[in-house]
């Protein structure tokens, strides 16, 4: 299931607090951003106990339980768990990746907030989350009559939230010092094929093995902690600031001159990292029309071409990576620099020559 409309995590418990509290409610997101604690928290600040039910590890018969004679009758004894005496919060993880027949056992708990004689307590609510199909996870169809009992609330990942969560959570200073520079690398699209790939979870996943290892980690751990927790490209980058950070090596001081493109085999990560910062320079600080720039972002578009040629000359993948179009094919920098570096960079990589 998918929609153009979606919440953020700081937005998620004010829309709960007014629909949870009166109708069931699924919560769509992709894996790795928070649905579950984000509910778990929800549940906490409303003097909830959180009761989670997943349904990949279920069958029918644990929700509707077994039979019991009572007066000569039977009936069915719903599961402990489910049956309390006082109001709690019913969490469904993974509702819509279970079995066909355990979401059909879910249709009364969720509409008619029962199973069997058992009635939920006043003051309880129920909220169920999933992945979607589109995020390469196991999700299986839902049916209309399931999809008709509850309100449906897609969840986005939102740096700003998790930066203000982050702040008081223990998160590595490494991590937080990275993300602030690239935001748009907290959550990546899950791939289609079997690797790793960067979403909240893992981003904190790397700051716990951060945190257990200490500042001196070697250069070769932090690559495999990274390359095992992020995705591959944001893996490269994280390490390379890294490096930046341990020996105060920044784009400043190669865009001033003091510096230069690391050149060295073993500086590979920090190299591609130097340049997407590069990029993002670029794009921040050029403007759209080039009559409409100061003098100083003139002198630095100049400068920047003599440091895309040298960029190129270590590594043409790098040089691409800085003017390369967005995923749609748009060009993401402005027209006037993409046309000056076309007609600029033979003069400039002949002068480098001669």
């Amino acid at each position: 299931m998918h929609s153009a409309l979606t919440v953020t995590p700081a937005q998620l418990p004010d829309l709960l607090l007014h629909v949870a509290v009166v109708r069931p409610v699924f919560l769509w997101g992709a894996p790795g951003i928070g649905k579950s604690s984000l509910i778990r928290d929800f549940a906490a600040s409303l003097g909830l106990e959180c009761v989670t039910l997943v349904g990949t590890q279920l069958a029918a018969e644990d929700l509707i339980g077994v039979p019991e004679l009572r007066d000569g009758r039977s009936r069915f004894a719903p599961p402990e768990a489910i049956a309390r005496d006082e109001p709690y919060c019913l969490f469904l993880d993974e509702l819509n990746a279970s079995a066909p027949d355990v979401q059909k056992a879910f249709y009364s708990l969720i509409l008619d907030r029962r199973i069997g004689a058992y009635e939920l307590p006043a003051g309880s609510i129920v909220v169920g989350a999933g992945n979607r199909s589109s995020d390469n996870a196991l999700a299986r169809p839902m049916a209309s009559a399931l999809v008709n009992r509850m309100i449906h609330v897609h969840l986005r990942a939102a740096y700003a939230d998790w930066a203000n969560w982050a702040a008081g959570a223990g998160i590595h200073p490494w991590v937080l010092g990275y993300l602030a520079e690239r935001p748009d690398q907290l959550w990546a699209a899950p791939p289609k094929t079997e690797e790793t790939f960067s979403t909240p979870r893992s981003w904190h996943m790397l700051s716990d093995a951060l945190h257990s290892y200490g500042d001196d980690v070697g250069d070769e751990t932090l690559r495999l902690l990274a390359g095992g927790t992020l995705s591959p490209a944001h893996a490269a980058a994280f390490s390379g600031y890294v490096k930046i950070v341990r020996h105060r090596y920044g784009l400043e001081a190669i865009v001033r001159g003091d510096a230069g493109w690391p050149s060295a085999p073993a500086d590979r990560d920090l190299l591609y990292f130097l340049a997407e910062a590069f990029r993002a320079r670029l794009i921040k600080d050029l403007p759209a029309a080039k009559d409409r720039a100061p003098a100083s972002v003139r002198q630095f578009a100049h400068r920047a071409k003599a440091l895309l040629v040298e960029l190129a000359e270590l590594s043409l993948e790098c040089g691409r990576l800085v003017i390369a179009a967005d995923a749609g094919g748009a060009p993401v920098l402005p027209a006037w620099f993409l046309v000056e570096v076309s007609r600029d960079l033979p003069r400039l990589i002949a002068a480098r020559a001669a």
